[in-house]
């Protein structure tokens, strides 16, 4: 039988790879460091709050990652399930507000991502026994 949490990790592992690698290509638009550096993206101000809120949201993938292989199944599928809708929602966000088409390739794949994280924790097997 494959292991579901093995695959849950490796795909909350891909998820926040290709996450960073957007973050990281986005810092390289012309301007787009220079409004860093202004503590102003977008017209939002850049806060210690904002900061945290957004280290908060970006430690929960490198976070499922351990929790995927050591979770017991009930707490490992609803977890996943649960943080993989959440990701999705913040997919789609994303998705409205993505100007280039690296931006719309990078939530799309992010999607698949969540879907398919959410696709394994549901069709998980029942153990026998």
């Amino acid at each position: 039988m494959e292991d579901v949490k093995i695959k849950l990790s490796a795909l909350w592992a891909a998820g926040m790879l290709s996450g960073l690698m957007g973050g990281l290509l986005e810092l390289m638009e012309p301007g787009k460091l220079e409004e860093i550096i202004a503590e102003e993206v977008g017209g939002i101000q850049i806060t210690d709050e904002l900061l945290l809120g957004f280290a908060i949201l970006m430690v929960i993938p490198p976070v499922m990652v351990f929790l995927s292989v050591t979770l017991k199944e009930k707490a490992n599928r609803w977890a996943n399930i649960i943080f993989g809708i959440v990701f999705i929602g913040f997919g789609l966000i994303e998705m409205l507000e993505a100007t280039s088409a690296y931006m719309i390739f990078g939530g799309i794949v992010g999607l698949v991502f969540s879907a398919l994280i959410i696709w394994y924790a549901w069709k998980w097997p029942k153990q026998e026994g």
